[in-house]
């Protein structure tokens, strides 16, 4: 074997590797199940949020032809350097980006139960208290044999690792999973009106190979089994998976990036470049639905 084969090969594989993801984005996309006609809401912790890791699965279910109304309610300003009140404009400025109807889709709390910090685990029942009074107010008022409502369908947040092991990450996801836990307090034999799909976090290597990612993705859907196809009592599905285009349209990386440059420039400190270049979450998101005893 020459030397121009050896050397040719590293130029092959740049050329087919993104056609390879773009063959599997685009069977992603048409093949696998999505949510229709849903109210959504986007549980996040800090503005830059919803654009660093769930800009794929809010470009997929914000697609017009889905028929969902996409919320996002972020519990902390981010003020942290004392920036929050520019933080709350980057983060509506991102959601409009990212596909969302309208700024007021967009809630931006600022309370002292919730501070940005990296040392602070917030308390999962203030969380779930909050989401009862914004989706569930009228929750304890209602007879026991009737079933529970809410103002929302699907509840989409952290997992318990939060992508970032950031405490405010994973206080999300306790805090939701308190929340449905709530729903169902009292109402035996009824299904939870809101189901809760979590991001899921993957290993150091993975996090930082961009769109190479995407076999490994769909290997450890496969692997998953039963419980990825498990549906809710609602018959949502039990994955979500959602791919975007490294290249042109609206679902695309270049959506997602333009999310963070363009929004949250006041975030745009040197690291959340390599973060905005090299990770997964960037073009690749898989949520898992999460299940609960009844």
């Amino acid at each position: 074997m020459d030397l121009l084969t050896v050397a040719s090969f590293p130029v092959i594989l740049l050329g087919v590797l993104p056609l390879l993801y773009t063959y599997t984005s685009a069977t992603t996309q048409a093949r696998f199940p999505t949510l229709r006609n849903k109210r959504v809401c986007l549980l996040i912790a800090h503005p830059d949020d919803e654009a660093m890791f769930f800009a794929p699965t809010v470009l997929a279910l914000t697609r017009p032809e889905s028929g969902n109304h996409v919320k996002i309610l972020c519990l902390s300003t981010g003020n942290a350097d004392g920036l929050g009140e520019t933080r709350k404009r980057e983060l509506v400025k991102s959601a409009m980006l990212l596909g969302l109807r309208s700024e007021d889709d967009v809630l931006v709390l600022d309370s002292p139960d919730f501070p940005d910090s990296m040392t602070t685990t917030w308390k999962s029942d203030r969380i779930s208290a909050l989401l009862r009074s914004v989706f569930a107010p009228r929750l304890f008022a209602s007879p026991r044999d009737e079933p529970p409502t809410a103002g929302i369908d699907v509840l989409i947040t952290f997992d318990d690792s939060g992508v970032s092991s950031h405490p405010n990450h994973i206080s999300l996801y306790h805090g939701a999973r308190t929340f449905i836990s709530t729903l169902l307090r009292g109402k035996p034999g009824w299904a939870s009106p809101v189901d809760l799909y979590t991001l899921t976090s993957v290993g150091l290597l993975r996090k930082y190979v961009g769109f190479f990612d995407a076999c490994t993705t769909m290997a450890a859907v496969l692997f998953r089994g039963e419980t990825a196809r498990r549906q809710s009592g609602r018959g949502n599905p039990g994955t979500l998976v959602s791919m975007s285009l490294l290249f042109g349209g609206r679902e695309s990386y270049g959506t997602a990036r333009r999310a963070m440059t363009q929004a949250h420039q006041s975030q745009m400190v040197w690291f959340r470049w390599g973060w905005i270049l090299t990770s997964r979450y960037m073009v690749i998101n898989d949520l898992r639905l999460e299940h609960f005893k009844v």
